[in-house]
């Protein structure tokens, strides 16, 4: 069939109504596209965000978003006085640091001090017991005089404990203690109680309630006594 005519150079009929047609298909395609565009978009928000959070996750080292924060002029009497405040308090704290310091000083003096002086004490009560050893040395006496002489001597230097309130540990005759009294042996006796000291091998001391060094003694061991 061949093309319908039309008369006086107007379109055939039905061509209105394909541009119609295709004005609603462009319509269409522009709407659909801008849809697309629009789920790209956020497909790649989407995307970035997971980026961000898996990178934070991994590394640990992810930053904060930097926040422009408007920073307030303060008045120059308000920066005058927070400065002259911070001046006071900065001299301040080397006073304090400084009266520390000569405070430690004072008191390490102090104990050298005192030390000292105690030393001093007990050494000089012992000083004319010293001075009568060097003159027993010097002296052409016999046996029996020397003798005499370093019994005064010990007498002597008991004195100078005594006034340190320094007492001798009790042995001979009492029950062994083992706080005092260190056993340099057991003897058989049967004669004494058991664990009664026997004989002071060395002397023991304390002051006041403190031991200085356990009484050495021997003990008996009264073996009828434990059987009963």
């Amino acid at each position: 069939m061949g093309r319908p005519k039309t008369s006086a150079g107007l379109p055939p009929r039905n061509e209105p109504a394909r541009t119609e047609t295709e004005n609603e298909a462009m319509s269409r395609n522009t709407v659909e596209e801008k849809y697309a565009a629009d789920d790209r978009m956020e497909t790649a928000r989407a995307d970035g965000a997971e980026n961000e959070a898996g990178g934070g996750a991994s590394s640990g080292e992810e930053k904060e978003p930097l926040v422009l924060v408007e920073t307030a002029t303060v008045p120059q009497e308000e920066y005058d006085r927070l400065k002259a405040e911070r001046d006071q308090l900065f001299d301040r704290l080397a006073r304090l640091q400084a009266e520390f310091e000569n405070a430690r000083k004072r008191e390490a003096k102090e104990r050298t001090e005192f030390r000292d002086f105690a030393v001093a004490n007990a050494v000089e009560q012992f000083l004319p017991a010293l001075d009568n050893f060097q003159l027993a040395l010097k002296a052409k006496g016999g046996a029996e005089q020397l003798r005499t002489g370093v019994e005064l001597i010990l007498k002597q230097m008991e004195e100078a404990l005594r006034g340190l309130n320094v007492q001798a540990v009790e042995t001979v005759g009492t029950t062994f203690d083992p706080k005092v009294h260190e056993a340099l042996e057991m003897v058989e006796r049967s004669d004494v109680p058991d664990h009664q000291v026997l004989e002071e091998v060395r002397r023991g001391y304390k002051i006041r309630e403190r031991l200085l060094r356990p009484a050495l003694v021997r003990v008996a061991s009264n073996s009828q006594q434990k059987e009963a």
